[in-house]
């Protein structure tokens, strides 16, 4: 089953962080303790470490994208012995553009 990897509150007040850069790549074995991406915050950058054994199936948040917000899909691993682009597929699909769109409302909706 594969494991989808969120943007982490590195912080308790934290809602928005930067991709700074993966530090692993697609297709590339993953254990834990690894250290997966730099996240920066407004007040550092930090190491996040993955929690999890497999191979890092899709990236879906490219390095260098500011203001992704914490909880947000940024990765998927397939765990071990899972075929990785099944993974990628079968994770991908759950609500790509639905979490974007969370605070738009249609115009004539609300009060």
């Amino acid at each position: 089953m594969p494991i989808n990897i969120l943007m982490p509150a590195l912080s308790p007040t934290m809602e928005k962080g930067n991709l700074a850069k993966w530090l692993k790549r697609e297709g590339d074995k993953v254990k834990t303790g690894d250290i997966l991406a730099e996240i920066e915050t407004d007040k550092a950058t930090m190491e996040y470490e993955a929690v999890d054994d497999g191979v890092l199936a899709k990236i879906v948040v490219p390095e260098g994208t500011a203001d992704v917000p914490v909880n947000q899909l940024i990765a998927v691993l397939a765990s071990e012995g899972e075929d990785p682009k099944a993974a990628a597929a079968g994770a991908a699909s759950p609500s790509p553009q639905r979490g974007e769109g969370g605070a738009r409302s249609a115009p004539g909706e609300g009060a």
